[in-house]
């Protein structure tokens, strides 16, 4: 069912109220979620993006619904991953010949996942654009690595709605389609929980093309986005979040994680966390247990976060996988401007603590030299080095 965005722009995707997680189960959902496509219908009928391939009979069957496939110009495939082009193969056995536009690294990842070198693609690149009547024109901006090399938005003049594909979405499912009209507090959540464990590795990038866009002077009524709410009322206001959280971003927050085996070290977890309550009554503190939270929901909080604490028991001269695998997914969203601090337990050897130091400092932190490494279960004396760690991160 098609649901109209602007004048002769409507949307036809589609929305997942039981998707439990994306990216495989690399991207916990919440609140369902959306794969937005939008059909647009001047002189000439352009069909933007598609759905991934579990919802492709859906999508196909409701855009038959709406228009004659036969009468669709052109798609355009803003970025080759799956939940926005896994429809395409079955699209184009209906209607096949008709033009993909594209970048150049999108004719590499369309080809690559669904191996139709013989598709009729049209690479496109930053400024090309396409006349579809009626005054209107299609104009393309590349967005590489916003997220994937391939990816691109699509501006349509006259109705200035710019499509941006991954960048400014959410997963957030809003049957009402724009974003003044869905729940404010879980939508801010859930752009900025995307943001945070999808875009940051990337934040240079973004910020210099937000500057890149700002630069062009184009009025934007309507961000289009792939997932989630449509961005209608003062559409812009997400732009500047995202050159707000592109700049190393952090607000008055300590979030202590940490791992155990026997509740030692999360003994000192919480005790890290009242001290540093105690020395900065107006900071923010946050605590996690790494196997008992979402870790989505935590890089969340890191991201917000001015410094972390973070814990594991020595385990086989090591720390717990459950910590080793958590800090793979932290370094490879590469923070940047923040203190941590380490702690934890040990029985016997005792490299857990010097472990965490090596992986924090690989990961972009800037380790302080107070830390809480306690052998067997925390004693005063332990505890009194958890004042100094609350301490040495408050500064």
């Amino acid at each position: 069912m098609k649901k109209l965005v602007k004048n002769n722009v409507n949307w036809v995707g589609i929305i997942d109220w039981e998707l439990e997680s994306f990216h495989g189960s690399d991207y916990s959902i919440n609140h369902g979620s959306s794969q937005n496509a939008y059909l647009i219908q001047e002189e000439k009928t352009v069909l933007i993006d598609t759905v991934w391939k579990p919802h492709s009979t859906e999508f196909i069957d409701n855009l038959e619904k709406e228009i004659d496939l036969k009468k669709i110009d052109f798609i355009v495939a803003n970025h080759g991953e799956v939940d926005h082009s896994g429809s395409l193969p079955a699209l184009l056995e209906k209607i096949p010949g008709t033009p993909i536009y594209c970048t150049a690294n999108g004719v590499k990842s369309l080809t690559g996942q669904y191996h139709h070198p013989e598709w009729n693609y049209q690479v496109v690149k930053t400024g090309d654009s396409i006349d579809i009547g009626n005054g209107k024109s299609l104009v393309f901006v590349e967005m590489k690595m916003l997220h994937w090399p391939d990816s691109m938005a699509t501006y349509l003049t006259g109705d200035n709605i710019l499509f941006s594909n991954d960048a400014f979405g959410q997963h957030f499912a809003v049957e009402e389609l724009f974003s003044d009209k869905a729940d404010k507090c879980k939508l801010w959540e859930e752009a900025l929980k995307y943001y945070a464990n999808i875009l940051t590795p990337f934040s240079p990038l973004v910020k210099k093309k937000i500057e890149e866009i700002q630069g062009l002077n184009i009025p934007i009524d309507i961000i289009a986005t792939s997932h989630g709410a449509i961005w209608r009322e003062n559409a812009l206001q997400i732009v500047e979040k995202y050159y707000e959280w592109s700049q190393d971003y952090q607000e008055d927050q300590i979030t202590v994680v940490y791992d155990t085996m026997w509740d030692g070290t999360k003994q000192l977890a919480h005790k890290i966390s009242a001290e540093i309550a105690e020395v900065s009554p107006q900071t923010r503190v946050k605590i996690f247990n790494i196997s008992k939270s979402d870790k989505n929901d935590i890089m969340t909080e890191i991201f917000k976060s001015k410094a972390i604490a973070l814990g594991s028991p020595t385990v086989g001269n090591n720390i717990l996988s459950s910590v080793g695998g958590w800090l793979d997914f932290l370094k490879e969203l590469k923070f940047k401007g923040k203190k941590a601090a380490v702690f934890g337990c040990y029985g016997w050897s005792g490299e857990g603590t010097k472990v965490l130091r090596e992986k924090l400092t690989d990961a972009g932190f800037s380790v302080v030299e107070a830390e809480a490494k306690c052998n067997w279960n925390p004693r005063e004396e332990d505890f009194e080095r958890a004042a100094g760690i609350a301490k040495a991160l408050c500064e």
